[in-house]
């Protein structure tokens, strides 16, 4: 037996799945942070020379959250890299992952437009964080009611993090609803931003 199956059938009842080296991780979404109450599922490939390379995770659930991809899951976290050490175990990076919910570094994005979001208008994000939990981790909604998988009746203002009465009053100009959440997004119209974008420019842009 390798040291690499050694390793990870020490591990393997905290993390099951059909391969060994293929393993799906879960976690719950850290109290007091806008992912309290949500299940976040994490994808985990082990190398060939674990432990003395990092492995790969990334999310299965949508996360808002600067360093993670709100398209693909990627994850920046120096563990996962430069800082990968092999007395770390999977539990160990499950619950750095966890930590990182808590404390997010927008400084040093995987999402950019995410991160912007979070230093624009904080409480903005924390809402918009809330929601993505609430529509794709199973979190409390407003009345702490779980709100997952319910498609249709998701708010894509919400999901955008933009302010419902911003969009309504572009879209009364004629222009389609999702162009205008996605240009508002673009332009990260929130927070203090909103005063420093005039109309015009957004018109320009949802024009083009």
């Amino acid at each position: 037996m390798d040291a690499r199956l050694r390793r990870v059938n020490k591990e393997i009842a905290d993390l099951v799945d059909n391969s060994p080296y293929h393993l799906k991780g879960s976690f719950m979404g850290p109290e007091g942070t806008p992912y309290e109450g949500g299940h976040f599922e994490v994808d985990i490939i082990i190398p060939e020379s674990y432990p003395f390379q990092p492995v790969k995770m990334k999310f299965i659930t949508k996360v808002y959250h600067p360093n993670v991809s709100s398209a693909s899951g990627a994850i920046c976290l120096d563990i996962l890299k430069d800082a990968w050490s092999p007395v770390l175990t999977l539990k160990s990076t499950l619950i750095s992952l966890q930590s990182l919910l808590c404390s997010p570094e927008p400084n040093d994005p995987q999402d950019a437009e995410v991160a912007k979001h979070y230093l624009t208008s904080k409480s903005s994000f924390e809402e918009t964080a809330r929601y993505w939990t609430m529509i794709y981790a199973g979190g409390p909604g407003k009345g702490g009611v779980s709100k997952a998988g319910t498609g249709g009746s998701m708010d894509e203002v919400a999901m955008a993090g933009l302010d419902k009465a911003h969009v309504d009053q572009f879209e009364a100009l004629g222009f389609d609803r999702g162009k205008v959440i996605d240009v508002l997004r673009r332009l990260n119209y929130r927070g203090a931003n909103v005063a420093k974008i005039n109309d015009d420019r957004i018109v320009e842009e949802l024009l083009k």
